[in-house]
């Protein structure tokens, strides 16, 4: 269970709010193929709004023109710099209460460091499906793997190490040792690719080709009013002729969209491919117009009132 104790003052805060959300920040660090958190770990690969990851967060579904409180409250380990697409706010309180009116300043991203709390609030003037999150990358990114190893992709090089090593954590040798590389950090997914071999220098014409086999779906059209779901990355066809390509993640987008695995009312309306972008400490903030609020609040009041898995597909099972 999770949730915030909230006093309210005997007199309402002016001016006062249409809309007041609570998101919870919280990290975790979650090793491969263990479900378990390791909660004697301070390297965190796995970082939640109120306990849950993009794309599985559930939106903020306000109505057009309503004024807006988001307490955000940092239970985690490490600071986040929370940024809101699309709208200007305010903060309006922290931690110790609210603050007065002539310390509010407008901004779109705040600081919110371990232990505190900023109220941010807004006007909703600007209709759209606006992102949430923490600027950091890799903190919008989780479930990275561990790609340790020479940039360059030559023959017969170790491919790396373990997640210790990915995350930071050196069990042997340091981070030069001959038997290392140059770390790439952590990546995700399709972008963590692992050296293969070549040379160490520009590729041929003819070993660029053959090593992008696979990869000639991939192109270079521009997203707007396309449909996400189908969408592939775009990468240059001579990609391959750059010693070390890849050189480190990127975000995967469309390949990883999965928007019916976390289809929820709160999502009604949502462009299609959405969930490919969204992974990590996200959410939306879903300014809608008055006909499109009635809507989906409709939707979203009709829903079971039941605990469901929001990842369903996910579930762990313990032998017996």
């Amino acid at each position: 269970m999770l949730g915030a104790f909230i006093l309210h003052p005997k007199n309402s805060y002016r001016p006062r709010v249409d809309k007041d959300f609570a998101i919870l920040l919280q990290e975790y660090a979650v090793l491969p193929n263990n479900p378990t958190p390791n909660s004697m770990s301070m390297e965190f690969n796995w970082l939640t709004f109120n306990g849950k990851s993009g794309p599985a967060t559930a939106p903020m579904i306000i109505r057009l023109g309503d004024r807006v409180r988001i307490r955000l409250i940092n239970l985690g380990m490490d600071h986040h710099p929370i940024h809101l697409h699309g709208n200007t706010f305010y903060v309006t309180g922290t931690e110790g209460g609210r603050q007065p009116e002539t310390l509010w300043g407008p901004g779109n991203t705040v600081l919110v460091g371990v232990a505190q709390a900023r109220d941010i609030e807004f006007v909703a003037s600007n209709p759209g499906d606006w992102m949430l999150h923490c600027h950091l990358p890799h903190h919008m990114m989780n479930a990275m793997a561990s790609v340790v190893g020479r940039m360059t992709r030559n023959m017969n090089m170790p491919a790396g190490a373990g997640m210790e090593e990915g995350m930071g954590i050196m069990s042997r040798g340091n981070a030069t040792s001959e038997d290392k590389g140059a770390s790439l950090g952590r990546g995700m997914g399709a972008g963590a690719t692992m050296d293969v071999n070549t040379t160490n220098g520009a590729l041929t014409s003819g070993k660029a080709n053959e090593a992008m086999t696979g990869m000639q779906h991939m192109d270079h059209e521009p997203m707007e009013g396309r449909d996400q779901s189908s969408m592939s990355m775009a990468v240059a066809p001579n990609a391959n002729s750059v010693p070390g390509f890849p050189q480190d993640a990127f975000m995967e987008g469309p390949m990883m969209a999965m928007d019916k695995m976390v289809e929820r009312p709160g999502n009604l309306g949502l462009r299609p491919g959405w969930s490919g972008f969204m992974q990590g400490m996200m959410s939306f903030v879903r300014v809608l117009p008055p006909d499109m609020y009635d809507k989906v609040m409709a939707q979203v009041r009709q829903a079971p009132k039941k605990l469901e898995n929001s990842m369903p597909g996910m579930e762990h099972h313990h032998g017996r």
